[in-house]
């Protein structure tokens, strides 16, 4: 393991730890989550770092007494036979992670091929996406919504939020990385009349949400047009003009936000989003030359490009980037996701483990 990295990272926690006792850090709540993130991602190493310094200390403590008398030499056996498993925990927490993991999200479902089943089946995402939130014990909230006339959804975007600062630095991000693509379904749609077996998709995309210091946006470079609000069927639901709509001209990204009455809300919504979208374009383009993680959340909303099938018939859930299967889909639309999250997850340590970080996202 690299002793200088491990220094590094034990004087960072050592100074975010100074920070956040100063009473004054907590005038800008902004700046006290950012650090107390990070704070909280090191925690985990600081920890392991301590466990294992005393675990050698208590080794050469009884090696100099089993010197003096034998019967400590079991002792001694038995401490040195903790510091393998010490040492490669360590080790782990020291492989540069996802600077993202402690982020909140943006979760956008955009309904693709299948008509009307496919945004009834983007219903059923959002739905399964919110219950597992509320068993994390989550925040979720509807920036903005779309609704199909039979109930489904054609494009909504869904903000969830960790409450406080998470756990060992372990955000909505670090959960809900992997699920963008295109998700797949197979069933018999409630609009066939003769039982027949259908396919259709609908497109995940998980954005980190940005906050105003990761992303600089001049307002120069934005254009903002405002619309009546539609419902299913294009109906106009508000008489005035409260929708908005922000395109970034450099790069010709275009957000549409309608869910709210008030046009400053709605602008203010679309600009969550806007900068999620920004942050991620960017963190796409530094990274090009080493690798492209978002191939994996694929552009087009084409069946034959899916990154997971839900097999009604079958009660079956399989994502086929790491050959992962269960007949469990009903759970799983309930909210019970952990067990292919999970399993993407240890894809994921394998696969920096192995010095191959983004495999796991194929």
């Amino acid at each position: 393991m690299s002793s200088e990295r491990l220094a590094a990272l034990l004087d960072e926690y050592a100074e975010l730890e100074k920070r956040l006792a100063d009473p004054a850090i907590h005038a800008d709540q902004g700046t006290a989550r950012r650090v107390g993130r990070r704070y909280a991602e090191l925690v985990p190493l600081h920890k392991a770092a301590a466990e294992l310094e005393q675990a050698r200390a208590d080794l050469a403590a009884a090696r100099e007494l089993a010197a003096e008398d034998a019967s400590f030499a079991g002792e001694a056996e038995a401490i040195g036979a903790t510091l393998p498993g010490l040492e490669e925990r360590l080790a782990e927490l020291l492989i540069p992670r996802d600077p993202h993991d402690a982020k909140d999200v943006i979760v956008e479902i955009k309904a693709g091929e299948g008509g009307e089943e496919s945004a009834l089946f983007a219903g059923d995402l959002l739905r399964m996406y919110t219950r597992y939130a509320e068993r994390r014990g989550w925040l979720t909230e509807v920036i903005d919504a779309q609704e199909s006339d039979l109930g489904g959804v054609k494009d909504v975007s869904l903000a969830i939020k960790t409450k406080g600062v998470p756990e060992g630095g372990n955000g909505v991000w670090s959960r809900l990385k992997w699920e963008g693509g295109v998700h797949r379904v197979q069933r018999v749609p409630v609009t066939e009349s003769q039982g027949r077996i259908h396919t259709s998709a609908a497109g995940v995309l998980v954005l980190p949400e940005a906050e105003e210091v990761d992303v600089t946006i001049d307002p120069n470079e934005l254009r903002i047009d405002v619309f009546r609000s539609s419902g299913p069927g294009g109906q106009s639901v508000n008489t005035t003009d409260s929708a908005v709509r922000i395109t970034h001209l450099p790069t010709g990204i275009v957000v549409s936000c309608q869910n709210e009455k008030s046009q400053l809300q709605n602008r203010e919504q679309a600009m969550r989003i806007m900068r999620a979208r920004l942050l991620a374009a960017a963190q796409e383009q530094a990274n090009a030359a080493a690798s492209d993680a978002r191939k994996a959340q694929v552009r087009t909303v084409d069946r034959s490009e899916r990154i997971r099938t839900y097999n009604f018939p079958q009660n079956r859930i399989t994502d086929h980037r790491i050959g992962y299967t269960a007949y469990n889909l009903d759970l799983a639309l309930a909210g019970d996701l952990d067990g292919v999250l999970d399993a993407l997850g240890e894809a994921d340590r394998a696969a920096r483990l192995a010095g191959d970080p983004e495999l796991a996202r194929r």
